[in-house]
């Protein structure tokens, strides 16, 4: 398979994930358990051959889930449109986090998940404090971040999950790919 077809492969799987681990998650009640900051990373280092769909996936994958919950749910897809900007600009933030991730081995993956996920956290979050929540002051900042560290908490862990499964899972399925060229060569 050419690589192309296989990155093309991949950033549908990428959007399927995004959309699923969403619409699941709000199933389930368990609030931003999805990897979405993870998803941002994989898709900025594995398909940084092709910028804009690297770029592109994370993004596609948010706007798709946020569509369906407006439109299929009683949950608001679309809330407010600082807060949202915020929430995408901090997707482009994580992807372009994964674009500096050379050669994904293990511990650096794990640094960049945590740089990821973090910056995702910051970002998102100033976001819903230039909406005003809590005020436009010193205190009123302190209190969005605080406010989030209970989202944060699974939102750090689902991208840890996530980013162990889509970089492993990708190292392994190259693995497999590998040893059946060998076998057609052989």
């Amino acid at each position: 398979m050419k690589r192309s077809n296989i990155n093309i492969t991949i950033a549908v799987f990428l959007v399927l994930i995004a959309v699923s681990a969403r619409i699941i998650n709000a199933g389930l009640s368990l609030p931003n358990f999805v990897p979405i900051a993870a998803i941002g990373l994989f898709s900025g280092a594995m398909l940084k051959d092709n910028r804009a769909l690297a770029f592109l996936i994370p993004m596609l994958g948010q706007f798709l889930a946020d569509v369906y919950f407006q439109f299929f749910t009683n949950i608001p897809g679309f809330y407010g449109v600082t807060g949202q900007l915020f929430t995408y600009v901090a997707i482009l933030s994580t992807t372009a986090v994964g674009t500096f991730v050379n050669q994904p081995k293990p511990l650096r993956v794990l640094g960049y998940t945590i740089g990821a996920s973090f910056t995702f956290f910051l970002v998102s979050n100033f976001g819903f404090f230039i909406d005003g929540w809590n005020g436009y002051s010193i205190a009123g900042l302190s209190k969005t971040y605080i406010d989030a560290i209970p989202f944060y908490k699974n939102s750090f862990m689902s991208d840890m999950l996530g980013s162990a499964m889509l970089f492993g899972g990708y190292f392994i399925t190259q693995q497999i790919l590998l040893n059946k060229a060998e076998k057609i060569k052989a």
